[in-house]
């Protein structure tokens, strides 16, 4: 889900993009709207609600990329998965909403692999044995 809109915010009209991106179990609504580069997540500002720099840093790879880091407001809902789970989800929700704005990123985002979802996920436990790859221990006697 893409689109695109004009919203008037006190008495100047701004531009702005929605995608959804997806991770593990993470789904993030991501709106991009024409401002000062600040990244809010869940009404918080990033470094707030994402505990490790790691995972500000992934959320941050599509636009240092593309060199936009301070052309967009970022104002991302995320619901499900853990931290890295939602930072992910960001990352791909910011990087789909990137090539909405502006088409001629999309080659570069695509080449960097952001647009792609990663579809990765968590292996199901397997029944009668204690994980979804480790076995019970053998025991001949």
């Amino acid at each position: 889900m893409a689109s695109t809109r004009r919203v008037n915010e006190g008495n100047q009209a701004r531009q702005r993009w929605y995608a959804t991106g997806r991770r593990k179990e993470a789904t993030a609504r991501v709106h991009l709207i024409e401002g000062t580069g600040r990244i809010f997540i869940n009404g918080r500002e990033m470094d707030a609600y994402l505990a490790r720099p790691i995972l500000s840093m992934v959320v941050k790879q599509p636009l240092d990329l593309v060199d936009r880091g301070g052309a967009f407001d970022i104002r991302a809902t995320v619901r499900g998965g853990g931290l890295s789970g939602q930072a992910g989800a960001v990352r791909h929700g910011i990087a789909r909403a990137l090539s909405l704005a502006e088409s001629e990123l999309r080659a570069p985002l695509k080449a960097a692999g952001m647009l792609t979802r990663d579809a990765r996920a968590k292996e199901r436990k397997k029944y009668g044995q204690r994980g979804a790859r480790a076995r019970f221990q053998f025991s001949k006697r």
